[in-house]
């Protein structure tokens, strides 16, 4: 039986004083296993990452009710910079590459508020390399002369260099061709199964997240309306037919789904 590493207990999100975005979202990630957060755009899954990476306060946000633990401590008023020297990182949406510096300096970076020597450095940029060995091929180049992919590749290399126990993945797929994404979620796997790396991920491209997910956790509207074993949401005709546009009857085109709502027992 795994440790719970990260809970998350019935926040509530408010931004600006005046907009709910989450309301009451509950959650656990059990230390080595990777954990979806599910939905479409605007569901919430962004500000929950955000709520537990405490990046919050930088867009105005504030959680005004629940709690949420780290190994067993309270960390709502921890500074991002804190949760980062205890193992928690957050790889932004969009990637956020420093465009200016190369492949190997944006990597370099990460391991910023670590206090080793520089053959620890050397060692755990050669592992990223290891996971990315496109990364060591483009490590001259100017990130921002570099694909979408190898972007998002130097981000996740980028927070691998802080010795993460956990990282926070927000829309890893986002903009990337099928291939790609396939190629970025297969080294996920990897890291969580041979560096014992804990992730909680938000994923628009439920299919993708299901087969390589331990748990997943469906929100809408700022609520989980649903929660499982990942293979067993994969399979659930309610998901396979929301989320996927199939149902027991095959695909169904977007003019019989978008009325969704009015059937989903959840919302009833």
């Amino acid at each position: 039986m795994s440790a719970t590493m990260l809970t998350v207990n019935g926040i509530e999100v408010i931004y600006n004083h005046v907009i709910l975005v989450l309301k009451g979202v509950s959650l656990t990630v059990e230390e080595g296993k990777i954990v979806a957060l599910l939905g479409g755009n605007g569901a919430g899954k962004t500000t929950t990452l955000r709520a537990v990476s405490n990046l919050l306060r930088g867009e105005r946000g504030d959680v005004t009710k629940g709690y949420i633990e780290y190994k067993g401590e309270r960390i709502e008023k921890l500074t991002p910079s804190d949760l980062v020297k205890r193992g928690v990182i957050q790889v932004m949406e969009g990637r956020h590459c420093f465009p200016h510096l190369t492949i190997e300096d944006n990597l370099l970076t990460g391991a910023y508020t670590r206090s080793v020597g520089r053959s620890e450095i050397a060692a755990d940029l050669e592992m990223v390399y290891t996971y990315f060995p496109r990364l060591k091929q483009r490590r001259a180049s100017l990130a921002g002369y570099t694909s979408g992919g190898e972007q998002q590749m130097t981000a996740v290399g980028r927070a691998l260099m802080a010795r993460p126990s956990m990282i926070l993945l927000d829309e890893p797929s986002m903009g990337l061709a099928p291939q790609l994404v396939e190629e970025i979620f297969e080294i996920v796997k990897r890291l969580n199964q041979e560096e014992g790396v804990s992730f909680l991920l938000a994923e628009q491209n439920t299919m993708v997240a299901l087969r390589y997910a331990d748990y997943g956790y469906i929100l809408e509207n700022g609520r989980v309306v649903m929660d499982g074993i990942a293979s067993d949401l994969a399979t659930n005709e309610d998901v396979k037919e929301f989320y996927l546009g199939i149902s027991s009857g095959g695909r169904k085109n977007f003019s019989e789904v978008k009325h969704y709502k009015r059937r989903k027992r959840w919302l009833a």
